[in-house]
């Protein structure tokens, strides 16, 4: 665990650091394109912030092929070859379409080369499990197909949910921790040495947005632009296949005894089929309801609009903050919800922790213009809009 602590640390550091110099670069080089009708932001901020990212993502595995516990990920695995070149792909392509764009058609030409090579390489789907039937192995044209869409949708999704101060990132970095939780359980604790990529991926991953974060809070100084949604995207993506078409269901019936137990010991197996479409859960549903709305409206399924998630959102009355904290509520009760029912699948708790936090939800989506005030003893570790006016008053 300290040595995933210090590829993380290391990951934010650098991401961090390098983001100061990448604005000041993309401000010279001209990459703030002039406010469109759909943007929330009011003046113009600088892109590029995806250069900063990759160069965390480099340093990440950097300092992870010299710790003696992960340099085994790099000896006796091509995932992260393969993740590295799929990552330079597509970062490049985002920064040219940050700077001079790039045709929507060309951009998902460019996105499918790059899941393409990383499928070459040997990152892809090679089984699924399904319940009831066991392993179930693919092809290679099955599997490659399944692989490159996975890859494909995933970074779409992320890039059509980048659109708030902090939205993708604090997002994309909650999905990160979920898996990390449960790819770091596989390894650790049921001795499976192929789930340690997908452990790396994650906590590189949680490292970049970390890293980024600060930045690109509301109100934001710089923004990740394509170059780094797209990066983010095909960096969580890779972890889901690794996690899901790389781990061999048949090593956890190792561990179970009877039937019953062989029954409960497989759940954590099925988990990998529902933990991609959960941490991806709300870019994904955002996905979907822009490619019908645009269809049904007579638009292109690439068309721009103002019908996101975030866009309602603020629409009815929430704050920017407001709505990205919302946000990072549903994401995190997905992922961490589906990781926690592997963990302990006979417990009813965990499903009534569940539709108890659900029902607050629901109740901060209704309440948008209720602003929560922070006690006296956390003044000073909120932002100024949630403190109490004055000492002794109370909040609103």
């Amino acid at each position: 665990m300290r040595e995933y602590l210090l590829a993380l640390c290391v990951t934010a550091a650098v991401t961090f650091l390098l983001t100061g110099p990448v604005r000041k670069f993309a401000i010279a080089a001209g990459a703030m394109p002039e406010i469109r009708a759909r943007d929330v932001h009011r003046e113009p901020t600088p892109r590029l912030g995806g250069i900063a990212l990759f160069g965390g993502l480099c340093a990440g595995f950097l300092v992870a092929s010299r710790l003696p516990g992960l340099r085994r990920v790099f000896e006796d695995y091509n995932e992260p070859r393969a993740l590295l070149t799929g990552a330079a792909l597509i970062w490049l392509l985002g920064v040219l379409d940050d700077k001079w764009g790039v045709d929507a058609l060309a951009k998902l030409g460019g996105q499918m080369i790059a899941a393409g090579v990383m499928v070459f390489q040997g990152l892809t789907i090679l089984w699924i499990p399904v319940p009831g039937l066991g392993t179930v192995s693919l092809n290679r044209p099955l599997g490659t197909l399944l692989t490159v869409a996975l890859i494909v949708i995933t970074i779409n999704a992320v890039n059509f949910v980048d659109g708030l101060d902090g939205l993708a990132s604090g997002m994309v970095c909650i999905a990160a921790a979920a898996f990390f939780l449960y790819a770091y359980r596989m390894w650790f604790g049921y001795g499976i040495q192929e789930a340690a990529p997908a452990a790396l991926f994650s906590v590189v991953l949680m490292g970049m947005c970390l890293g980024f974060l600060p930045h690109n809070m509301h109100p934001a100084r710089i923004f990740m632009g394509d170059s780094g949604s797209m990066l983010i995207g095909l960096v969580l993506a890779a972890g889901a296949i690794s996690l899901t078409g790389q781990l061999d269901p048949d090593a956890l019936k190792l561990f179970a005894g009877s039937e019953r137990a062989a029954t409960r010991g497989m759940v954590p197996v099925y988990i990998p089929l529902l933990l991609p479409l959960t941490v991806i859960a709300i870019p994904a549903a955002d996905l979907i309801l822009a490619i019908v709305r645009r269809t049904w409206n007579g638009q292109s399924p690439f068309a721009a609009d103002r019908g996101h998630l975030h866009h309602r959102l603020l629409e009815i009355g929430h704050s920017h903050s407001r709505t990205v904290l919302i946000l990072y509520f549903w994401s995190a009760l997905f992922a961490f919800g589906t990781v926690a029912y592997s963990v302990r699948n006979a417990s009813i708790w965990i499903v009534l922790v569940i539709v108890l936090l659900s029902a607050v939800g629901l109740v901060l989506l209704l309440l948008p213009r209720f602003t929560p005030r922070a006690p006296v003893w956390a003044q000073r570790l909120v932002p100024p809009r949630y403190r109490r006016r004055a000492a002794g008053l109370p909040g609103r």
